[in-house]
């Protein structure tokens, strides 16, 4: 794909980015992809789907308690535990406001880890990096935001947030669509969005604007980015999902570049 080589022009050392097509072929790739890349909040979409493996093997239910008191797994994979960003301290009820927080994750990860007895990091691997071949992919710290993968590995994910096989498809379509609607936030780097809408563990474009992605994305598009310079969006109306990795942290040159690479994308798809 053409689209794909903009990422030359990013004021980075190191980008690679690949596009996947619904049924799990890949429509492009450019730059190297089996670099290994630390992918900061894009970390949260792998941990979101192996508690919703732990959910669906029973080892934990999402309305089950977790985190500070009220709150629940659904509440702590959809950010609205009332969880600080950075710190195990209650801000808000849970369920009253998109509180974005890395805090939340840890305090996911260490249920999950007591629910089972098997450290998170374990329960990912066993979950969804071995049955997945994603091989390249670790997590040494916290599963909020210390992964480490390659465009190759998360190319394989991409084709499974389209067509799982490792969860049912309901329990997909329920962790891509809105919970709590109406519920609003700030989107880190972005400002308050109202609603700030998310599912569980993966953010929701709807209609958000400013949006990393592109204007031409549609309102079901759903997927992370992170602040080291790394997304994953899938857009289900497209049929397609793209990853791009870099090297660099997320500021004024991502906001620009993100959206124009999407767009440049989804037209390219489109023509065909």
């Amino acid at each position: 794909m053409e689209s794909l080589r903009m990422i030359e022009n990013w004021p980075v050392k190191t980008a690679a980015a690949a596009v996947v097509r619904a049924d799990g072929t890949i429509a492009g790739a450019h730059g190297p992809t089996r670099h290994r890349f630390p992918l900061a909040s894009v970390t949260k979409p792998l941990a979101a789907y192996a508690a919703l493996i732990a959910v669906e093997e029973g080892a934990i239910e999402l309305d089950e308690p977790a985190g500070p008191p009220g709150a629940t797994v659904r509440h702590l994979l959809a950010h609205t535990s009332g969880l600080a960003f950075d710190e195990d301290r209650s801000m808000a009820e849970p369920g009253t406001r998109r509180l974005y927080s890395n805090a939340g994750f840890d305090a996911l990860g260490d249920h999950i880890a007591k629910a089972t007895d098997i450290p998170f990091a374990e329960y990912l691997r066993q979950a969804v990096l071995e049955p997945l071949g994603m091989t390249s992919t670790d997590l040494p710290g916290s599963p909020a935001k210390d992964g480490v993968s390659t465009v190759d590995d998360l190319a394989r994910f991409a084709a499974e947030l389209q067509a799982p096989r490792l969860l049912s498809r309901t329990t997909l379509d329920e962790a891509t669509t809105v919970v709590f609607p109406g519920v609003t936030g700030v989107l880190p780097g972005y400002g308050h969005q109202r609603p700030n809408d998310w599912g569980l563990g993966f953010e929701i474009r709807d209609g958000k604007s400013p949006h990393w992605t592109g204007t031409s994305s549609s309102p079901r598009t759903f997927g992370h980015f992170g602040q080291s310079g790394t997304f994953l969006w899938v857009d289900p109306e497209l049929g397609a999902a793209c990853v791009a990795l870099a090297d660099r942290a997320f500021g004024s040159w991502a906001i620009e570049a993100w959206p124009l690479l999407t767009e440049a994308v989804i037209a390219e798809l489109r023509q065909g």
